[in-house]
């Protein structure tokens, strides 16, 4: 067994990804406050907040980097569905991207509320949403990916839901806090090395 050694501005994960290739059962809709808004051709300032405050604590930062020409190619793509989970006052607290951009598949590409939200049952409630909405008549695939990053129950929410595990890589990528896409604290059970400790 090696180790790979990472730079200390750098920061090295695995990534899993799953796929479902039945359409589940159907079950009742898990009770839940929240709501799920379609948000078509989203503004992508209103995106990237949205995606900022849902993805910091877990260090996503993909969209937050990427130009505005490529974000709107995707997000405003009539093959794209983005929806935001509002609670009860209509505030933004979590949200859905759904891509059918491949023929017969949809990816879950972004799924995730706010850390606030976590253990309380939302989750499953955005799932059930998210599996109803993925599995068009034309859909015989949905999949998703998550990483050693993401909230440390993740992998096993996902296989609860019925996604089997098919792959895994590492990826590794610079540290999205010292550029400044993401606050210092951001995340921080995933500490800086080196001489930007703190």
């Amino acid at each position: 067994m090696g180790l790979i050694p990472v730079a200390n501005d750098q920061i090295a994960t695995v990534v899993t990804a799953l796929e479902m290739l039945a359409r589940p059962r159907p079950r009742p809709l898990p009770d839940s406050a929240l709501r799920l808004i379609r948000w078509p051709a989203p503004d992508p300032a209103k995106y990237r907040a949205l995606f900022r405050r849902v993805g910091e604590p877990w260090l996503w930062f993909s969209r937050l980097v990427m130009d505005e020409e490529r974000l709107r190619a995707i997000v405003q793509d009539p093959k794209v569905d983005v929806y935001a989970v509002v609670d009860r006052g209509g505030i933004e607290v979590g949200m859905l991207e759904l891509d059918f951009r491949t023929e017969g598949a949809c990816e879950l590409g972004f799924v995730g509320l706010i850390p606030e939200l976590a253990g309380k049952g939302h989750g499953s409630w955005l799932m059930a949403h998210a599996l109803m909405l993925a599995w068009q008549p034309e859909v015989r695939r949905v999949w998703v990916h998550t990483c050693t990053l993401d909230h440390p129950r993740a992998l096993g929410f996902y296989r609860k839901h019925g996604f089997v595990p098919y792959k895994r890589t590492v990826e590794t990528f610079a540290d999205p806090r010292l550029a400044g896409v993401l606050a210092p604290d951001a995340a921080p059970q995933i500490p800086y090395l080196g001489a930007l400790s703190r």
